[in-house]
C-alpha cells in the first residue's frame, strides 16, 4: 500500500496543492521529505494524510467507521468548503493493475455558508472491505501499519505500573495510531506481556544470569540453557530488539526488570541502565522506533520478520531531540529497517536531507510547495543557504567578514587591519574565516612592503 497523491483546496494555507508522494517516476525511494520555516504549512499537510487515512483505519475495524473530520480552523479564510483528496495504490490483492488504484475525499462546509461539495469514500469502503475479506479467510493475514507521530509524542515519563489490562490483537495495531503517537505505557504494556510469555515458554534472563554467576558462562549447563533461550525467542520482541539496535548502535538487550522496583532496563555500551535515565533523544528515538517496530510486530504476525511489513509512517519534525550523529543516518535507518513502509516526513535539520540518496525533497515557501534535487552530499552550509535559505552564521558576524574580505580584495589595508582587529577580539582562537583573512593580510602587508 502507498500514498500516490494528496491533494488539498482552501485547506490551511493551501487553496489548491496537488503533491505526488515518492516513489515516483523519477524517485524509487520510499521516503518524502517536506522542509521549510515554522508556519509554513508542513503540519497541515501530514494533519491532512493523517485525517484521510483514518477513514481507512476505521472501515478495516468496522464497516461503517467513521474517521476523523476536517477540523473547522484548518478552513481557509472566507473559503465555502475545504476539500482533502488522497490517491493511493494498493497491489495486496489480486486486481488488473487499473484496478489498484483508490481515490477517496474528506470534504467539510464552513459553518453558515452553502457550498455544494461533498465527502466521496466509495473507495475507501472498497479498500478495507479487500483487508476485512483478508481477515476472514486467514486470521494471520497482514494488514497495513498506518501510523502519525506528531510534534507532541516526546516521551516525558517511563510508567512502572500497570493499570488496565489491555489486549492486544492484531487490529489493535491501530490503537491511537493517527491520534497520539507514541504512547509509551502501551509499549511497555505490551513488551512486558510478550516478555511474561517469553520466560514462561523458555529461560529468562535473570535465570541464565544466575547460571552464568554459579557455573560460567563456559559451562555446559550455561551454553544449553543459552541455546534453549534462543530458540524460544519471542518472534515480536525480537523485531522490536533487533529494530532499536539498527537505530542505536550500542544499545541492546531491551528488557523489564522486577528488582529492586518494576522499570524498563537496556544495555548501553555494556552497562544496564534504567531506561528512565536515558537523555530526552535517546528516549524518543527508542519510543519512535519501538513504537512503529511493534505495531509491525502485531500487524505481521505471520511473517518471519515482521519488520518487513507494508505501511505508511508519518513524521513530524522527525529531528526532534536527536543528535546530528543520529540525524545523518535516520533516513538511511528507516529505510532499511523498514523497507517496505512509505516515509513521508518533515524536517528542520539540513543533515537529514543531505545524507540520504535519491529522497523526494519539497521545499514549502508561503503555500507553494517547490521540489528540490540534488542534495545527496551536499555539506549542512550549503543545504542551510540553497534550501532553507538560512545563513550559515550569525548575520552580523557574516556581513563583518564578507566587509573584511571586499577591503583585502581592494587593498584597503587600513581598514582591512582594523575590521581583523574587532573580529578576532570577538571570535574564538582558530576561526576559520580569521584564519584565511590573516593569510591574505600577510600577502597583502608583503606586496606593500
Amino acid at each position: 500500500m502507498e500514498i500516490h497523491r494528496l491533494m488539498l483546496k482552501n485547506v490551511g494555507r493551501f487553496s489548491d496543492l496537488d503533491i505526488p508522494i515518492a516513489p515516483t517516476a523519477d524517485h524509487f525511494t520510499n521516503v518524502t521529505v517536506i522542509v521549510g520555516n515554522n508556519g509554513a504549512g508542513k503540519t497541515t499537510l501530514l494533519k491532512s494524510l493523517a485525517t484521510s487515512l483514518s477513514w481507512l483505519v476505521a472501515r478495516i475495524r468496522t464497516e461503517k467507521g467513521l474517521g476523523s473530520p476536517i477540523a473547522n480552523e484548518v478552513i481557509q479564510n472566507r473559503a465555502p468548503a475545504a476539500v482533502i483528496t488522497i490517491a493511493m495504490t494498493d497491489i495486496s490483492h489480486d486486481a488488473p493493475p487499473e484496478d489498484l488504484g483508490f481515490v477517496w475525499s474528506i470534504a467539510r462546509s464552513t459553518r453558515g455558508r452553502k457550498s455544494g461539495v461533498h465527502s466521496d469514500l466509495a473507495e475507501v469502503s472498497l479498500l478495507a472491505d479487500h483487508y476485512r475479506s483478508r481477515m476472514t479467510s486467514d486470521e494471520k493475514a497482514s494488514l497495513p501499519l498506518i501510523a502519525y507521530y506528531p510534534v507532541e509524542r516526546s516521551v516525558l515519563e517511563i510508567p512502572l505500573k500497570i493499570r488496565t489490562r489491555h489486549t492486544f490483537d492484531q487490529l489493535d495495531g491501530y490503537d491511537n495510531a493517527l491520534n497520539r503517537g507514541v504512547d509509551f505505557r502501551r509499549f511497555f504494556e505490551w513488551f512486558r506481556q510478550r516478555e511474561d510469555s517469553e520466560n514462561e515458554s523458555g529461560v529468562s534472563d535473570n535465570a541464565l544470569a544466575e547460571i552464568s554467576e554459579k557455573f560460567g558462562p563456559d559451562s555446559d549447563v550455561w551454553k544449553t540453557l543459552s541455546n534453549l533461550k534462543a530458540s524460544s525467542r519471542d518472534r515480536q520482541l525480537t523485531a522490536v530488539r533487533s529494530a532499536i539496535a539498527a537505530f542505536m548502535p550500542g544499545f541492546t538487550n531491551l528488557r523489564v526488570q522486577r528488582k529492586p522496583r518494576l522499570h524498563m532496563a537496556i544495555d548501553k555500551d555494556g552497562v544496564t541502565l534504567n531506561v528512565a535515565q536515558l537523555s530526552q533523544g535517546e528516549k524518543s528515538m527508542m519510543a519512535l522506533v519501538g513504537d512503529i517496530a511493534r505495531r509491525l510486530a502485531m500487524m505481521n504476525q505471520s511473517l518471519d520478520n515482521p519488520l518487513h511489513g507494508d505501511g505508511i509512517v508519518l513524521i513530524d519534525e522527525v529531528d526532534l531531540h536527536l543528535h546530528p550523529k543520529w540525524q545523518r543516518s535516520l533516513i538511511r535507518q528507516l529505510s532499511e529497517t523498514f523497507p517496505n513502509c512509505q516515509f513521508v516526513l518533515t524536517t528542520h535539520s539540513p543533515l537529514v536531507i543531505s545524507d540520504a540518496k535519491d529522497v523526494l525533497v519539497y521545499v514549502l515557501n508561503d503555500g507553494e510547495l517547490h521540489e528540490h534535487n540534488g542534495l545527496y552530499g551536499l555539506d549542512a552550509n550549503q543545504v542551510l543557504l540553497e534550501v532553507m535559505d538560512t545563513d550559515i552564521r550569525n548575520s552580523d558576524v557574516q556581513k563583518r567578514l564578507n566587509r573584511l574580505m571586499e577591503r583585502l580584495q581592494n587593498g584597503d589595508l587600513e581598514a582591512a587591519k582594523k575590521l581583523y582587529a574587532e573580529l578576532t577580539d570577538e571570535l574564538s582562537e582558530g576561526h576559520l574565516e580569521l584564519a584565511k583573512a590573516a593569510l591574505l593580510l600577510r600577502k597583502l602587508e608583503l606586496r606593500r612592503a
